[in-house]
C-alpha cells in the first residue's frame, strides 16, 4: 500500500488536549493527557445529537435467535471451527464471555457468504495480543453485531475486522477496541452503524481495498475516538497514515451521525480520488490534527456539522516552529468540484456548520508541484480521475491542453457559505496564527519540466477557479491568507478587489473574547 503526505507535515504527538470531561461523560478510555473542559464561546445553533456509543453499546440478544449455531468461549477456536465446518448464511450467537482463537499469529475466522456473527450481552472475541486478523476472506456479505473485538495485532496498514476489505459487510452496535493497525478495513457496499471504534493503533478504519475502489459506502452514528495510539505520524514523519477514519479511492460515502474526538491526529481524512461524499451532522471534536482532511479528491457535501477545539496540538506546534502555513481545521487540498465525475454535486460544498474555537478555519490550497506524474506527487502512481494513465502527463504533453489542466487535481469550485465561525483566543490559548483562513498556494518550482512554475497555480486558485466564501457569520479576531503565506488580510481587504470573498457575511472582531 503506497501511503501519502499532504504537502506540510502536521506531526503527531500524544494527545495533550483529549478533554477530561468530554470523555468520562462519554465513558470512554483516554490515552492521552486530560485537561479541564475549555469554556466554550457561545453559539446559537444546536449541535447533533452525540453518538455516544461507547458508554452506551447496544445489547445483543440474552438467548441464541431461531436457528442459530451456539459458540462456546469456554473453547478454544470454537467460532473459527464451526464457521468451517457450517455453511454459507449461518447465524452464529457468541455466548456472553472471552472468545479465543488458536494461538498462531495467523489463526482468523473466515466466514461464508452471508454469515451473520451475533454476540450476546458481554460478548468479546479477544485476540490476546497474539492473533493478526479477527475477520477475513473474501465473503460477501457478512454481518457482525453485538460484538465487542478487542487486542488483536494487525500490521502496519492493515486491518482486524474485515482484514481483506470482502464487499457488503455490515458491522453494526459492536465494539472494536484497543487493535495494533486499523480497527476495521472496508468494502464496497458496506455499512458501519453504531459502533465504538477505539483507541486503535492506527485507525478507527481504513476505507482501503488493494484491488480496486469501493463504492456504496455508509459510516453512520459510530463513536470513533483515541485512535492513533502508536503515534505513527510522528515515528515515521509525514506518512499520512493515520486518523480516526481514513478514506482511499472511495465512490460514494455516506459519514453522517458519527462522534469523532480525541483521536491524535486527523478526525476524518479522505486522501487520492475520493468523490462523491457527504459528510454531515457529524460532532469532530478535541481531535490533535484537523476535523477533516480533503485532499486531492472530488466533489463532496460538507453540512450541518459540529467542529470545535480540533487542532489544538497540531496546529500550536506548527505556529510554535515558525511556520507561516495557515493549519486548518477544514483542509482542502487539491481537491474540488469537477462536473465530468458523476456525483451528487459537481463541487465542493461547505455549509450550515458551526465551528468553534479550533485552530483556525477553513483552508484552500493547491501544491503548483503536485499532478500526475510529478515525482513531489506523494500519493505514488496515482493519476487523476480524468486522465487515469499516468504516462500520459510527460513533459511534452502535459503543457497543452487537455492535460494542462486534467494532469492536475484542482482546488476549484469550492462554495464555503452559511457557516458560523467562533474564535476566543482566550479558549484557544494563542496569540497568533490560530485565527487564520487560508486561499494559497506554493510558487511552482519542481520539476524541471512542469508547465505550473512561478505563480500560475496561486494565481488560479485564488482568482481564477470559482473558489467562494460567502453569507457566513465570524466571530473573534479572523484574518484571511491569500496567494501566498505573505499575504494576511483583515476582513476589509478580504472583500475588497481583487479578491471579493465573503459577500453578505459579517464579522465581528470582538464578541469571541
Amino acid at each position: 500500500m503506497g501511503f501519502k503526505r499532504r504537502h506540510r507535515t502536521a506531526v503527531a504527538a500524544p494527545a495533550l488536549v483529549l478533554l477530561a470531561l468530554v470523555l468520562s461523560a462519554a465513558g470512554c478510555d483516554s490515552t492521552s493527557s486530560a485537561g479541564a473542559e475549555p469554556k466554550a464561546a457561545p453559539s446559537t445553533s444546536a449541535a447533533p445529537p452525540v453518538a455516544r456509543v461507547c458508554a452506551e453499546p447496544g445489547a445483543g440478544p440474552a438467548k441464541a435467535p431461531a436457528g442459530a449455531v451456539t459458540v462456546d468461549p469456554a473453547v478454544v477456536g470454537d467460532l473459527a471451527a464451526k464457521t468451517r465446518n457450517s455453511p454459507p448464511n449461518t447465524t452464529f450467537w457468541l455466548r456472553p464471555g472471552r472468545h479465543r482463537l488458536a494461538p498462531d499469529r495467523y489463526a482468523q475466522v473466515i466466514p461464508k457468504e452471508g454469515d451473520r456473527y451475533i454476540g450476546a450481552p458481554g460478548a468479546v472475541l479477544d485476540g490476546r495480543k497474539k492473533n493478526q486478523y479477527a475477520f477475513g476472506g473474501s465473503a460477501r456479505d457478512v454481518t457482525i453485531r453485538y460484538l465487542t473485538v478487542q487486542r488483536f495485532v494487525a500490521p502496519l496498514d492493515e486491518g482486524v475486522v474485515n482484514h481483506d476489505s470482502a464487499d457488503g459487510w455490515v458491522i453494526e452496535h459492536s465494539t472494536i477496541q484497543h487493535n495494533s493497525g486499523a480497527g476495521l478495513m472496508a468494502g464496497a457496499r458496506q455499512r458501519v452503524r453504531a459502533n465504538c471504534l477505539r483507541g486503535n493503533g492506527q485507525y478507527g478504519m481504513n476505507a482501503y481495498k488493494a484491488d480496486g475502489r469501493i463504492r456504496g459506502l455508509v459510516v453512520e452514528g459510530n463513536e470513533i475516538v483515541g485512535n492513533d495510539t502508536g503515534d505513527w505520524e510522528r515515528r515515521r514523519k509525514g506518512c499520512g497514515c493515520t486518523g480516526g477514519i481514513k478514506f482511499w479511492a472511495v465512490d460514494g460515502a455516506d459519514v453522517r451521525g458519527n462522534w469523532v474526538h480525541g483521536n491524535h491526529g486527523t478526525g476524518l481524512w479522505a486522501d487520492t480520488n475520493n468523490n462523491d461524499f457527504l459528510i454531515e451532522d457529524n460532532v469532530v471534536e478535541a481531535n490533535d490534527g484537523a476535523a477533516l482532511i480533503y485532499e486531492i479528491s472530488y466533489n463532496a457535501v460538507i453540512r450541518n456539522n459540529t467542529i470545535r477545539r480540533n487542532n489544538w496540538v497540531e496546529g500550536r506546534r506548527a505556529a510554535e516552529g515558525g511556520d507561516s502555513f495557515p493549519f486548518a481545521t477544514v483542509y482542502v487540498s487539491e481537491s474540488g468540484g469537477e462536473p465530468r465525475i458523476r456525483a451528487r454535486t459537481d463541487r465542493i460544498e461547505i455549509y450550515r456548520n458551526v465551528l468553534e474555537n479550533n485552530w483556525s478555519g477553513i483552508t484552500l490550497w493547491e501544491n503548483a508541484d503536485r499532478f500526475c506524474n510529478s515525482p513531489a506527487n506523494t500519493s505514488s502512481g496515482q493519476c487523476t480521475l480524468l486522465v487515469r494513465d499516468t504516462g500520459r502527463c510527460t513533459g511534452s504533453a502535459i503543457a497543452k491542453a487537455p492535460l494542462y489542466a486534467d494532469c492536475r487535481w484542482k482546488t476549484q469550485r469550492v462554495d464555503i457559505h452559511d457557516n458560523r465561525f467562533v474564535l476566543d483566543e482566550s479558549v484557544v490559548k494563542c496569540t497568533e496564527k490560530c485565527d487564520r483562513m487560508g486561499l494559497l498556494a506554493n510558487y511552482g518550482t519542481y520539476p524541471d519540466w512542469s508547465p505550473y512554475k512561478g505563480e500560475r497555480v496561486a494565481d488560479a486558485i485564488t482568482t481564477g477557479q470559482h473558489n467562494r466564501w460567502h453569507d457566513n457569520v465570524y466571530i473573534g479576531p479572523w484574518k484571511f491568507v491569500v496567494q501566498d503565506t505573505s499575504r494576511v488580510l483583515d476582513f476589509l481587504e478580504w472583500q475588497g478587489t481583487p479578491y471579493r470573498q465573503d459577500a453578505g457575511s459579517t464579522l465581528d472582531p470582538l464578541a469571541g473574547g
